[in-house]
């Protein structure tokens, strides 16, 4: 079957009209392997798969990479081609946003925090789209990436607190082979900030090593991690060990946990994080 572009959104409902298993697969283009993870757990679970690419001006601050966020759609469209996906909607900002977005999802405070506090605005914007999207297609799925673990954690609370009927798949996080999760991001590094990058995931893996080993002091284990990161150039956002069922900051009653980091190499924001159980 060929891939569909649709461009307009009156296009796509009517083109969905007859679909009765719809799964969404909401990016922003420049694909990768992760990307293309997801389409494929969401061709193994619908009978009509979405990708929608949209770089979404909303979830981006003033001194963001919008204008510069890499944009590669016939790449793009040849992998979705292979992967199997239906349809690519690929609106215009007008197309998304014909007059000012004035009216937003306002997530719950956890988005004030972690990625939210370095970016504010920034949950508001990927909530506020995300439902927007989810009106357009309609889908009974919707796929996203456990590599942005906190925005899966928002998008899962936007479908519950709205009895939205859609049932949210997390793809695990996809990596190179020294362990670097994939990223669209990951193109702004140059070679030697690359190979540092492999860095974060190692030092996560420690992170978690030490707890279960024993250690309980949160706190220490985040400070001194972000010191070892600071201590070899890079720019530390946050590291740090939350619940995976609430986000919030671990207790020692919490056994399924999650390790989160932000830290940049250059002018390239990295992120990643591991679940993990005590």
């Amino acid at each position: 079957m060929t891939l569909q572009i649709i461009p307009e959104i009156s296009s796509l409902r009517a083109r969905l009209a007859g679909e009765n298993s719809i799964a969404l697969v909401p990016t922003m283009g420049n694909l990768h392997a992760g990307h293309i993870h997801l389409v494929e757990l969401a061709r193994q679970r619908a009978g009509c798969v979405v990708t929608s690419i949209f770089v979404n001006p909303l979830q981006f601050g003033a001194n963001e990479d919008l204008d510069n966020y890499p944009r590669t759609l016939a790449e793009d469209c040849a992998k979705l081609q292979a992967a199997g996906a239906d349809i690519v909607f690929t609106p215009s900002v007008q197309e998304m946003y014909p007059t000012a977005q004035t009216m937003r999802i306002t997530p719950p405070p956890i988005a004030n925090e972690l990625c939210g506090a370095a970016r504010p605005g920034h949950f508001d914007g990927v909530a506020t789209v995300v439902m927007k999207l989810f009106n357009i297609v309609q889908p009974h799925i919707a796929v996203f990436g456990k590599k942005d673990f906190q925005q899966l954690f928002i998008i899962r609370e936007l479908v519950r607190q709205f009895n939205l009927p859609i049932d949210i798949i997390a793809g695990e996080t996809q990596r190179e082979h020294n362990g670097l999760a994939l990223s669209s991001r990951n193109g702004y590094l140059n070679e030697g900030q690359k190979l540092e990058a492999q860095r974060l995931y190692r030092t996560l893996k420690l992170i978690v090593d030490n707890v279960q080993q024993g250690n309980r002091d949160y706190p220490a284990i985040e400070a001194q991690s972000s010191q070892y990161l600071t201590q070899l150039g890079w720019i530390v956002d946050y590291i740090s060990i939350r619940s995976s069922t609430t986000l919030l900051p671990a207790s020692l009653d919490d056994h399924n946990l999650v390790v989160l980091a932000a830290a940049r190499q250059g002018n390239t924001r990295l992120i990643d994080n591991i679940e993990f159980s005590v």
